[in-house]
């Protein structure tokens, strides 16, 4: 892809995109020639606007697809409308998508339509059960397809693409622009109580910090019902076992999250549910927890950054990586497994120290760096998880 001026339409819908493609585009501001076109298809609109304004990003167009009880059907439908007049319009000589959402998929597939290369971050995670995680498995297979430079983290993400017959010179091991996202802003001077939205700072604060905390996300589609119910019935279980534990779960704003979640768990006073938290004030909060629980895909690659333990609530994984480096456990959302394994980590310190010194498999902060020189036509060496790197 070398040339002297560069049209690029970057894509992204959830805050998890956003953070994602966060390092991509602060990579490519960078270099004269390149104009940026950041579209959001706006699935998660006022935690986008977080992490937008955390990275300084701009928006320059928003699909405004947000619906009550939307279906997947409706967002495909309005998206895929929305970015063909866009395309249109604007006819870019590149699209970048970033990991396994419906918007990605959306994007990916509108390019294809107007023979638009396709640059896909994260590509090759799998767990090859099209069912979960649902629809993020059929997506990012789907993508594969459809792309044209495909930026595996890891080698074992390689591996995968490969076995699918992907086109091998297509394929660069980068690393995890996650991880970028992460290193920069736990560089910023940030207070675990600060935060964008007072509110947050406020209820932040009822924190007791001098205890152990507990950090907890789950918000997952195939968490939904009795799954979400057992991961509830486990931290209620927890606190009544660690009296001298806080646990903090920042709540997604999905009702069949927030609604069961509150229901399950809001009277108890050192199980803290708060709103989602902007990215920065969240970063401070994860290095300031013991353990981390998660049905997250990004959090399994951002905690063993910062040392963190984490435990995922969760079948099966598409991160297997974390797992074989021992810095992360699958524990599903069987409730006596996730208690289990949260009170070997709290009660046996050898076994804590075993997964928090662990070497991060995911990235060294430059993922951004080689992607947008790959794109730009410039020279790069790939990412390796054995050998510390500079970013070449």
């Amino acid at each position: 892809m070398i040339k002297t001026k560069y049209n690029i339409i970057i894509v992204f819908g959830t805050r998890p995109e956003a953070i994602k493609m966060a390092p991509v585009i602060r990579e490519f501001k960078k270099y004269r020639g390149v104009n940026l076109v950041n579209v959001s298809v706006s699935q998660h609109i006022e935690m986008l606007k977080q992490v937008l304004q955390a990275f300084d990003i701009n928006l320059d167009y928003n699909l405004n697809i947000m619906s009550n009880n939307q279906t997947l059907f409706s967002i495909s439908r309005k998206a895929l409308k929305g970015f063909e007049k866009i395309l249109t319009k604007i006819n870019p000589d590149l699209i970048v998508v970033q990991g396994d959402t419906t918007s990605a998929f959306i994007g990916a597939l509108s390019a294809y339509y107007k023979k638009i290369p396709v640059a896909h971050i994260e590509a090759g995670l799998r767990t090859y059960d099209k069912y979960s995680p649902f629809p993020e498995e059929a997506n990012r297979r789907l993508i594969s397809v459809i792309a044209d430079y495909n930026f595996a983290p890891t080698l074992q993400a390689k591996k995968n693409l490969l076995l699918e017959n992907i086109d091998k010179n297509s394929i660069y091991i980068t690393g995890n622009t996650g991880i970028d996202a992460l290193l920069f802003m736990a560089r910023k001077k940030t207070s675990s109580s600060s935060s964008d939205n007072p509110k947050f700072a406020k209820q932040l604060a009822s924190v007791d910090f001098d205890r152990k905390i507990i950090l907890i996300t789950a918000h997952r589609r195939e968490s939904f019902g009795s799954p979400l119910k057992n991961i509830c019935n486990a931290i209620r279980k927890l606190s009544k076992l660690n009296p001298n534990v806080e646990f903090i779960y920042p709540v997604h704003l999905n009702p069949n999250v927030n609604k069961p979640v509150f229901n399950a768990l809001s009277e108890n006073k050192r199980i803290h549910l708060v709103p989602p938290l902007s990215y920065d004030v969240f970063v401070q909060l994860m290095k300031r927890s013991h353990i981390i629980l998660t049905d997250s895909g990004g959090i399994q690659e951002e905690a063993p950054s910062l040392n963190i333990p984490v435990l995922v609530m969760r079948e099966v994984t598409e991160r297997p990586e974390a797992i074989k480096a021992g810095v992360a456990r699958l524990v599903g959302t069987n409730k006596a497994k996730i208690v289990e394994e949260t009170q070997k980590l709290l009660n046996n310190k050898r076994h804590y120290e075993l997964m928090a010194t662990g070497a991060n498999p995911y990235g060294d902060g430059y993922a951004a760096h080689r992607i947008v020189k790959c794109l730009l036509g410039k020279k790069f060496y790939e990412f390796n998880s054995k050998v510390k790197s500079s970013g070449n």
